[in-house]
């Protein structure tokens, strides 16, 4: 038996995260930033953010297929892989659960269409998240406990995985989240065995209020989710902000489970913010009407990975014209997104589909370079598959690679995958993307980050 006691936290001794990003220059995009010497602002009401990349969100994935058959595993464990997906289907966060599952389970046909990991096809087990409201994901950790997983892909909540992390964990069982960011989970006491693929909102934060910034924006207002991930990356936010010369003049508070949001959004309305970040879930189908029915342009409107998402059903036609959002990781890619839609034809989203793909990928990786399919063995082997070996960007090409003896470099679908000693990816891009009058976005633009 796996004895915890005997693990040495390995963020115990952390006292402090050193942060050094490095943003490309298009973060400024050859416009000043509020403050700079010569700047020229934005008139009060109006931002001019850079222009799009050219080409931004076309082209295809990066490919290193293997040639030739893959060959057989040097190694056949008794029992197969198991791993346990907890991602929402439910509650505010439902919306990222189908892309993120699609990613899932695209990743685990490839990698057994390949022959599977150490003799045997990979089992995966479905289960929903949920969110803080509910004990759903609770329950939900329990069933997949008790089914033998070796690794659970979620959750995509900071706040749900916060409720559980310590449950999966303490049974010696990988948790790898493809989308919390959370910069608590950092120095978590996990005993090496929380991991994820998107990165810590220290970056995501940085690249919002520096872009904002980009655009003009001297006076930033915000409407913040009381949870993990709302105030963590609001903290993160509002310090790029600020140090790029701006001020904040309104920061609002609601709780997952409010349904009135008036209050916050006349006293945000009332600071007259040249922007104003909003981050929440899928609250925002409440809070951008009463925004725009104050007259507040969509073009001043600023969002996050939690609420950037499809509104074509939900609000009239032009209703977020001009408004822009963020998510970790780079555009899905025109090949990528035809086989997510292969798994799921009914995606419209696809934010955390790569990261969740990358998620099973590099366990199973992990997998095949420890030659156990034990949580704990398979940790140890996670940020080894990821760095300082031969670049390779798929299943097959990486685990020939392995079975021939060589050390890889996995880089995938969400972009390079470099993991720190923390578990968490050290290097990362983040994806700003523009509504166009049919309610639903359009990439334009990536940042690139080290952590």
């Amino acid at each position: 038996m796996f004895d915890l006691s005997q693990a040495a936290p390995r963020a115990a001794k952390l006292t402090a995260l050193g942060i050094g990003v490095a943003l490309l220059a298009t973060a400024c995009g050859g416009s000043p930033t509020p403050g700079s010497t010569g700047s020229t602002s934005a008139a009060p009401g109006g931002v001019a953010c850079p222009a799009p990349s050219a080409g931004a969100g076309g082209g295809t994935s990066q490919s290193a297929t293997a040639t030739g058959a893959v060959p057989p595993a040097t190694t056949t464990s008794a029992a197969p892989l198991k791993i346990g997906s907890l991602l929402p289907t439910t509650g505010s966060l439902a919306f990222l659960g189908p892309p993120e599952i699609a990613g899932v389970n695209l990743a685990i046909k490839q990698i057994n269409d390949a022959g599977g990991v150490l003799g045997h096809p990979v089992e995966v087990v479905h289960r929903d998240s949920g969110d803080t409201k509910t004990d759903i994901a609770t329950q939900s950790t329990t069933a997949l406990l008790g089914q033998g997983v070796s690794a659970i892909v979620g959750a995509a909540s900071s706040g749900v995985s916060k409720t559980v992390i310590n449950q999966i964990t303490g049974a010696g069982v990988i948790q790898f989240s493809p989308a919390n960011t959370s910069p608590d989970f950092t120095t978590w006491d996990d005993k090496g065995l929380y991991w994820r693929t998107a990165p810590s909102d220290v970056l995501q934060g940085k690249v919002l209020g520096n872009y904002m910034a980009s655009c003009g924006a001297q006076t930033l207002g915000m409407i913040v989710l009381n949870d993990a991930y709302g105030t963590g990356l609001q903290k993160n936010v509002k310090s790029a902000f600020e140090a790029a010369g701006g001020k904040v003049v309104a920061e609002e508070l609601f709780n997952e489970g409010d349904s009135q949001f008036s209050s916050q959004v006349d006293k945000v309305i009332a600071a007259k913010p040249d922007a104003i970040a909003l981050i929440s879930f899928d609250q925002a189908k409440s809070i951008v009407p009463l925004l725009t029915g104050k007259g507040f342009k969509p073009t001043q409107l600023f969002m996050v990975d939690g609420n950037t998402s499809d509104y074509s059903k939900d609000f009239k036609a032009g209703t977020l014209t001009g408004a822009q959002g963020t998510i970790p990781g780079t555009f899905a890619k025109e090949d990528f997104k035809k086989q997510l839609l292969a798994i799921d034809p009914s995606l419209k989203d696809y934010s955390y589909a790569g990261e969740s793909w990358d998620a099973v990928n590099l366990i199973a990786l992990a997998t095949e370079e420890a030659k156990s399919t034990k949580g704990t063995d398979i940790a140890k082997h996670l940020q080894d598959v990821s760095k300082d070996g031969q670049k390779c960007n798929d299943f097959p090409s990486c685990v020939t690679l392995l079975r021939q003896g060589k050390d890889i470099d996995y880089d995938g679908k969400s972009g390079p995958v470099t993991f720190d000693n923390n578990g968490d990816p050290s290097e990362a891009y983040i994806g700003i993307y523009k509504y166009e009058d049919d309610n639903n976005y359009k990439p334009i633009r990536e940042e690139f980050g080290k952590l």
